[in-house]
């Protein structure tokens, strides 16, 4: 089982894009990302591939996806304004005309579509939330094996046991 860990990690201060490689608007702003890193100094923290959008020392890989679980990060790519280590604003998806306004660089992107949506964040999946969730609440719930008979009827014991709706 992963490390089960409470602690929220602290952002870099100053802008700090999200993305996957597994969301189309985040490849086609990568361009973007690199232009922001160097004109901006801006963080990107990858949530699937660690060389993506590419390998460099302004990309984080979020490998366990704890800045996007305690961040709320619903969206990729989102767009952040971090001060001490917390986010102040945000942006979602792509709409040049946001980000230049938001990051204070003009001329990002020219050769893109002005706006695409977002993609869906890996930690808000549907076949993740729930081991997230385990992994990062503090819950201290466990498991154990029960043992049936052989001739015990499952559904009757799961009844008898009080753990059945009905």
């Amino acid at each position: 089982m992963a490390e089960i860990t409470t602690a929220k990690p602290p952002l870099p201060d100053g802008l700090v894009a999200i993305v996957k490689e597994d969301c189309p608007t985040c490849v086609l702003i990568a361009p973007v990302l690199s232009d922001l890193a160097n004109r901006a100094s801006m963080t990107t923290i990858t949530q699937d591939n660690a060389a993506f959008p590419q390998v460099a020392d302004w990309v984080v890989h979020d490998h366990d996806l704890a800045y996007s679980w305690f961040h709320d990060i619903d969206t990729v790519p989102t767009l952040l304004r971090v001060v001490e280590g917390e986010p102040t604003e945000r942006l979602e998806g792509w709409k040049r005309d946001d980000w230049e306004a938001f990051t204070g660089v003009d001329g990002l992107g020219v050769d893109l579509p002005d706006w695409r949506p977002g993609c869906g964040s890996l930690s808000v999946d549907p076949n993740r939330t729930e081991e997230i969730a385990v992994r990062f609440s503090g819950s201290t719930m466990s498991s154990r094996r029960v043992e049936i008979a052989a001739l015990e009827d499952e559904w009757e014991a799961l009844y008898d046991r009080y753990w059945a709706d009905g």
